[in-house]
């Protein structure tokens, strides 16, 4: 296996400097909130999210071992667990408790146009998708991870996460032309 490039990143970290931690916030805050913000789809849980996925990096950077996986699989290990906790968390409570009455103010992408529109469309189909279907597709095509990093990260085979990746597509496909029939 090649260095991890946050081999001494990671080393001062876990040795408790303060500016160790500020550069890896620094190097890993913008792709681990666009992770999270795909996740769940809400600005404000995924920086939560992020947060304590920098918390936990603080506390535990000591247990990482390098050679056993990237640093960045360990740190994105981290905030998938946490937003898979989020979303299991915001099921029970939709279950438990249904709304009274539909909201019928504008819809919050009304004023969009454009890019805008569409990606807020792509966002909100993916929230459609099976979680891991979901987790997939934002590791290859929002993370820009190889196939091979996303199968390792996910723990499954290539071909397994290809059969997601595929899977995945298909269902976006479905949902975004349902959303041109409405």
């Amino acid at each position: 296996m090649m260095d991890d490039p946050d081999t001494e990143l990671v080393k001062g970290v876990a040795a408790g400097d303060a500016g160790a931690m500020r550069t890896m916030v620094e190097r890993k805050l913008p792709r681990l909130l666009a992770l999270a913000n795909r996740m769940l789809a809400d600005p404000i849980e995924a920086e939560d999210v992020v947060q304590e996925t920098f918390l936990r990096i603080w506390k535990h950077a000591g247990g990482w071992r390098q050679g056993r996986a990237r640093f960045d699989t360990w740190a994105y290990r981290v905030a998938i667990n946490l937003c898979y906790d989020r979303l299991r968390k915001r099921r029970d409570v939709l279950m438990a408790e249904p709304p009274e009455q539909m909201d019928e103010a504008p819809l919050p992408d009304a004023g969009l146009t454009g890019r805008e529109a569409e990606s807020r469309r792509v966002d909100k189909a993916l929230q459609g998708l099976a979680p891991r279907q979901r987790e997939a597709i934002i590791l290859v095509y929002y993370q820009d991870l190889s196939n091979k990093e996303a199968a390792d990260l996910m723990q499954i085979s290539v071909d397994a996460l290809e059969s997601l990746l595929a899977r995945g597509r298909r269902s976006l496909q479905n949902i975004l032309a349902g959303d041109d029939d409405e």
